[in-house]
């Protein structure tokens, strides 16, 4: 018969001789969960490493690494005066950087851009943080007064301000103006629209599928053509519209049309339930919407009205086929000036363009994701 202290040894010294479980805590332990976990797991990390490295070395040897950051003209971003290989040409970006934002707005005027963009500063940032108290009051400023001393101050012509035409405006000011225009009043037309399509009413409801099927069968560009150029055409005589104007509203009503049927996917999602329940308080049709169903549906389909808001800011580069210089066009404008001419001149501008439009796009992006965990509700209890 074996000792049983013999046992206990051999218990003991097994128990010595196995490794030490590995931490899975940390950022090795964060690693091996997620990006080492598995022999394939291991491999699409490798390969998703090396295409990252493919595609960011070269980007940041271009922007930092072989980048020009002072000189007066082109001489200062040719390789043959520098000596070595010539990245960015940022001095071209800091001489035309005005124009960028904008456009050929007088420049002893362009105080009044300066502070339309202070006043949306002040009034959109305490309107996006939850916590913030008076947020009707801040709403009231934010989508009424704040339209008004901004068209009074961006065109002129009362208080002694100079008037100046919209064909001035550029760069970064267009592309925010038709951008926030949209956004602004798409939203609750797209509401009305998509309510409109699930209405029972047999003319409302034909009314708003030919508005919104209209509208997204036909490209943007054809849109913005229409209005520019073929408008005028079917106007009376002595009856114009701003060029500007013309934008708006068509960029408006095409992003209506798409805001639509993202909204009606929300109402749609919506248990008929919630619709009972509504009625049975003795809730009418606007008291029912505005409280209990638009409210749910709204937050379900966060993302998809986000991602036609980021779209609506991208697609503001079109403008430039109607004569209309946003910031892409104004940057394409600036190649033709020779004083800057150089090999690395418009990679340097598109880069400067497609940073602003990924700052703008990436915090819409990064907000959606912040509301749509605050206002997740689904597993509380």
């Amino acid at each position: 018969m074996t000792d049983m202290t013999d046992l206990s040894y051999v218990r003991t010294t097994d128990a010595q001789a196995k490794p030490a479980p590995v931490s899975t805590s940390g950022i090795v332990g964060w690693m091996r969960r997620n990006l080492f976990s598995s022999i394939p797991n291991t491999i699409l990390t490798l390969i998703g490493v090396w295409l990252a490295y493919s595609i960011f070395a070269p980007i940041i040897n271009f922007a930092f690494i072989n980048a020009v950051w002072t000189g007066d003209n082109r001489d200062a971003c040719l390789a043959q005066n520098v000596g070595r290989e010539v990245g960015a040409c940022w001095p071209y970006v800091e001489a035309y950087f005005p124009q960028f934002i904008y456009g050929r707005y007088p420049v002893e005027e362009r105080y009044r851009v300066d502070i339309v963009y202070l006043l949306f500063a002040l009034l959109i940032v305490p309107m996006l943080i939850p916590t913030v108290p008076g947020k009707r009051i801040n709403a009231l400023l934010l989508l009424v007064a704040f339209p008004i001393i901004s068209f009074i101050l961006l065109v002129g012509g009362y208080f002694g301000l100079p008037v100046v035409e919209t064909s001035q405006w550029g760069g970064l000011l267009v592309t925010l103006v038709i951008a926030i225009t949209g956004i602004t009043v798409s939203l609750p037309i797209g509401i009305l629209l998509a309510l409109g399509r699930r209405s029972d009413m047999p003319i409302v409801r034909l009314l708003s599928v030919i508005f919104i099927e209209f509208w997204r069968g036909v490209p943007l560009i054809t849109v913005l053509f229409m209005a520019s150029v073929m408008l005028p055409l079917f106007l009376p005589e002595g009856v114009t519209f701003d060029k500007l104007m013309r934008v708006l509203i068509g960029v408006t009503l095409f992003s209506s049309a798409y805001m639509a049927e993202v909204v009606r996917g929300g109402l749609q999602a919506i248990p008929s339930g919630q619709y009972e329940g509504a009625q049975a308080l003795g809730l009418r049709f606007w008291q029912m919407m505005r409280l209990i169903i638009l409210p749910q549906a709204l937050k379900l389909v966060i993302p998809g009205i986000v991602g036609t808001f980021i779209g609506l800011f991208k697609d503001t580069t079109l403008v430039l086929i109607v004569g209309m210089f946003d910031l892409l066009g104004q940057v394409q404008s600036s190649f033709t000036d020779p004083t800057w001419s150089s090999p690395s001149q418009s990679h340097t501008g598109y880069l400067f363009a497609a940073v602003i439009f990924w700052i703008f796009c990436f915090g819409m992006s990064r907000y959606s994701l912040f509301m749509e965990k605050k206002l997740h509700t689904g597993h509380k209890r």
